[in-house]
């Protein structure tokens, strides 16, 4: 796409040198301010005289005039030392215009100034520009201290990188810029003002990190659009729904066709499917993109999941791979998911395989702390134990989690156990019921959560049972462990054949090994299994639970002994229950359906299927016995 490239800074930075071989290299026509001068700025400048703000006036409507005819791109070398300046210069811009912005120190620019002969520029004049120079808070900063060559080369690899634009200043967004900004990626901030609430959010965010980084800054939508290089890459990350149609809308006016939204939030894949093709029709592009790490994910490396156009995905694809975390063989824990909201769907399936994978370590802790005897230390001992095998993140935090201390107690001892929850975990329920796949532990997990919140009545509750426990037969640690381990397995499986299913129902083509594989870093529900998953996927194409090396480890796993102490005790595991009762379910050549298919059929003539003739034959009986 033609641009327009205007190089800025003091005289003696090397504008008109470096502005001439990038016109070169880019092949566009180049052009130098001080040749669009006035007869009487030059005598002025001549005589050792300063310009002052009139005198610059008509040169800079003059070359934004010109600017605006250079319809094939140009490259301008001109000082532009004032914001006021830049902001004429662009006034009629119609293309794209880029800032680079050439700077060196004072003493080194004085004695390059002296060196020079035969020109109007007089280095006495040099102080003046210094004290004038307002250095732009956006564009491309290059400190000129290395040859042209040199300095030529820096110039193209920032040309070349990829600019993005962030809305959305939350815990989130602020550590995806400063991720954006240590990977060299050029990155512009914007945060609403709202009087009260969020006030000076980008601006106090730009100031906290300007001796590491450069972060242009805004309050205004429309100055934040217009200051991005055409095509547009926006990331916004605002709460989803409702927020991000608000954002999406009030962009619209503003965007032109071929910009692309990028939503990083935990929208709805529904919501992201419905927003692709309204932008779509406008030409404009959106990557429904699913982000997992939480802050400190987002800062070092999340993994990523994008969804939409794959057009789109090859536009923010090199942005998105670098801040990507690395899995264990040194690639981008992000590639491409496929098309419409999958990219959403598999976020929200993470989060829902993340419930189950809480749930068994709170509830396991549950069992070992209040009915196996063992104190918050000793558990948390077993679990380091437990994690040098199974290396999960969620193990690894929890190990954390149970050996703080406030003062002399411990800190879980003094939180409130009512867990929270933000809606993906019931969308993943949600979605298992429209696609008509089994989604038991996670299912459970939710449900556990939305049972802690009746606090009130479970203390009440507990005052009415009294309920016996009997304290013995406490499971070995080896069967624990087994449990444990078989559970993790059976939740991932379970999670995995919602993916299976969604892939099929919506034509997605997930490549579910691609999928572990960006699940292997930087995100929650990281662990060694989830590394084993990434072959096993590659390798099979079947249920998980009919692979051999999955099959031979669980059928030898006696969840009798950890269910039944449990039950025995009054101690709800209802994930690890869920998981069992899948397993036992799964592995049912006969189940109880039939009886299902006869009541239905019994009550409300639904018709059933006969084992003794061909599946697809349906059947009515009259059940009832005539009086």
């Amino acid at each position: 796409m033609p641009q327009t490239i205007i190089l800025m800074g003091v005289s003696g930075v090397g504008k008109s040198t470096l502005g001439k071989m990038l016109a070169e290299k880019l092949k566009l026509a180049f052009f130098d301010a001080d040749d669009f001068h006035s007869e009487a700025n030059i005598s002025k400048m001549n005589t050792g005289l300063p310009l002052n703000d009139d005198d610059r006036k008509l040169w800079l409507e003059n070359l934004a005039e010109n600017i605006k005819k250079w319809s094939d791109g140009a490259v301008l070398a001109c000082s532009a030392l004032k914001e006021k300046y830049r902001q004429t210069l662009i006034q009629h811009a119609e293309k794209p215009v880029k800032w680079v912005y050439l700077y060196e120190d004072y003493e080194m620019i004085k004695s390059r100034m002296e060196q020079r002969k035969d020109h109007y520029f007089k280095p006495e004049l040099l102080k003046s520009q210094f004290d004038t120079l307002e250095p732009p808070a956006y564009g491309i900063h290059i400190k000129v201290n290395k040859s042209p060559e040199e300095n030529l080369k820096k110039i193209m690899n920032e040309l070349e990188r990829p600019h993005i634009g962030l809305i959305g200043l939350g815990v989130m967004g602020k550590s995806l810029a400063l991720n954006m900004a240590s990977k060299g990626i050029p990155v512009s901030v914007y945060n609403r003002d709202f009087k009260d609430v969020e006030v000076d959010i980008a601006k106090n965010f730009a100031a906290e990190h300007e001796e590491t980084y450069i972060f242009p800054w805004f309050n205004d939508l429309q100055k934040f659009v217009a200051s991005l290089p055409k095509p547009r890459n926006i990331m916004i990350m605002v709460k989803a729904g409702a927020a991000v149609d608000a954002v999406i809308n009030e962009l619209l006016p503003v965007l032109d066709a071929g910009d692309l939204i990028i939503d990083g939030g935990n929208s709805h894949f529904k919501d992201t499917a419905k927003r692709i093709k309204m932008l779509g029709e406008k030409d404009i592009y959106f990557l429904g993109t699913g982000i997992s790490g939480g802050e400190e994910g987002a800062l070092k490396g999340p993994s990523i999941m994008p969804g939409g156009s794959k057009v789109a995905y090859e536009r923010a694809g090199e942005v998105l791979e670098k801040i990507a975390a690395r899995d264990p063989w040194g690639d981008a824990c992000c590639t491409y998911i496929g098309p419409e909201g999958s990219g959403h769907f598999v976020k929200m399936l993470h989060n829902g395989i993340e419930y189950g994978e809480m749930q068994l370590i709170a509830e396991f802790y549950h069992l070992l702390r209040f009915f196996c005897g063992m104190d918050t230390s000793a558990i948390a001992d077993l679990f380091a134990e437990w994690n040098t095998e199974l290396r999960s993140y969620l193990l690894e935090i929890s190990i954390d989690i149970l050996r703080q201390k406030e003062e002399n107690d411990y800190l879980l001892d003094k939180i409130l156990d009512v867990a929270g929850q933000k809606g993906t975990g019931g969308w993943s329920t949600e979605a298992a019921l429209e696609l008509g796949v089994p989604l038991d532990t996670i299912t459970a997990a939710v449900l556990a959560r939305n049972l802690s919140a009746f606090k009130a009545d479970r203390i009440k509750a507990s005052k009415k049972y009294h309920f016996k426990t009997v304290g013995e037969n406490v499971p070995s640690r080896e069967e624990l462990f087994r449990v444990y381990r078989s559970v993790m397995i059976i939740n991932h499986s379970i999670g995995f054949e919602l993916l299976r299913a969604a892939s099929k129902e919506y034509n997605w083509d997930l490549n579910l090994s691609e999928i572990a594989r960006i699940w292997t870093g930087g995100c929650i529900i990281k662990s060694g299994f989830m590394e084993e998953l990434v072959n096993i996927f590659k390798d099979h194409h079947s249920h998980l639970l009919l692979q051999d090396k999955i099959s031979d480890e669980l059928k030898n796993i006696n969840f009798a002994k950890v269910l039944s102490f449990a039950l025995e005790n009054a101690c709800p595991m209802p994930l690890t229950s869920a998981a069992a009762t899948y397993l036992f379910g799964f592995s049912s050549q006969q189940s109880s359906a039939n009886m299902i298919q006869a009541q239905r059929d019994y009550f409300g003539a639904h018709t059933f299927e006969r084992i003794d003739k061909n599946r697809g034959e349906f059947f009515h009986f009259n059940w009832k016995k005539p009086d």
